[in-house]
């Protein structure tokens, strides 16, 4: 009976010394008081009443948000910023050993740091430097928590609350800030319509200055046309006119005319040139006798004609 109690204890204790150590955990092993070693990921088996496990450490990275910190720039207005933390555990010895409150030794660093770097920028510098002053509390704390196995990966001013009075003036300036913009873009559009129209309205003038001009030269073409056309057909009945004068004096030198008969032909021409519009017209000797000879010639035969 006792030999089953005293295998149902050793059992019982082998058991409650059999410890699985999950993925990304570490456990912190003392024996006798001091440190001895770390389990990482695994099975792994604690001697009774020799061995303790004196932390269990998480390796992956972590987030603290820290309640706002009051701090005063460089020109004294006075603030409120709260700071988000990012970090990781690379030490588990230094972690368990470097400092007796991790969290609170980071809180109160964290805030010194901010107070130093917002203490030597102004108001404005401090809300438009968010990035530098980041990156500057990073490189600060991540170098002072090495000797705590604390890896700093990043930093981040997630709220910075300055005073009401503050608040209003930057209100009022953002909206002055948004007017001034509304009449420097209302005077662009503004202006740029007027541009515009100008441009319409010369792109219509030169348009229709060169319309004018084209149908100036197309008036100008017509007008040569139809004196060109004009011209060749004057020259045309001047040249039909000649070939016809000349034809009938061909005609005339092939019949072989009388001299009688040539200066009859004179005083007919005669008469077509006077054609009743001529006062007084002055014929040649030669032909006066001959138109004498004609008009008695009338005569006689209109004396000669039966009543």
């Amino acid at each position: 009976m006792i030999i089953a109690v005293i295998a149902v204890v050793l059992f019982i204790l082998i058991i409650s010394n059999i410890h699985i150590v999950t993925q990304a955990h570490a456990f912190v092993i003392e024996r006798l008081g001091a440190f001895h070693t770390v389990w990482p990921t695994g099975l792994h088996f604690k001697l009774p009443f020799l061995d303790r496990i004196a932390k269990r450490v998480s390796l992956m990275e972590q987030v603290v948000d820290f309640p706002p910190q009051p701090v005063i720039t460089k020109d004294n207005v006075k603030m409120q910023i709260d700071t988000v933390v990012f970090y990781q555990i690379t030490d588990c010895k230094l972690f368990t050993y470097g400092v007796q409150n991790p969290m609170s030794a980071i809180e109160n660093l964290t805030a010194t740091t901010l107070r130093n770097i917002i203490g030597e920028l102004e108001l404005d510098s401090t809300l438009t430097s968010r990035d530098i002053i980041n990156t500057k509390m990073r490189s600060i704390l991540d170098e002072a928590t090495d000797a705590w196995g604390i890896k700093v990966n990043r930093v981040e001013l997630k709220n910075i609350i300055p005073p009401k009075e503050i608040q209003d003036a930057m209100e009022k300036q953002m909206k002055a800030e948004r007017e001034r913009r509304e009449l420097i873009l209302r005077a662009e559009g503004e202006k740029n319509s007027a541009i515009l129209v100008a441009e319409g309205r010369k792109q219509a003038m030169i348009l229709e200055a060169e319309a004018n001009k084209e149908s100036q030269i197309l008036n100008a073409e017509a007008e040569r046309e139809a004196t060109i056309r004009r011209a060749e057909g004057e020259a045309e009945a001047i040249l039909k006119v000649q070939e016809a004068t000349a034809l009938g004096i061909q005609k005339i030198n092939e019949a072989n005319p009388s001299e009688a008969v040539l200066r009859i032909k004179s005083l007919e021409a005669f008469e077509r040139a006077a054609d009743g519009k001529a006062n007084k017209i002055i014929i040649p000797s030669e032909i006066q006798g001959i138109a004498g000879l004609a008009a008695g010639v009338a005569e006689l035969v209109k004396t000669e004609k039966p009543e």
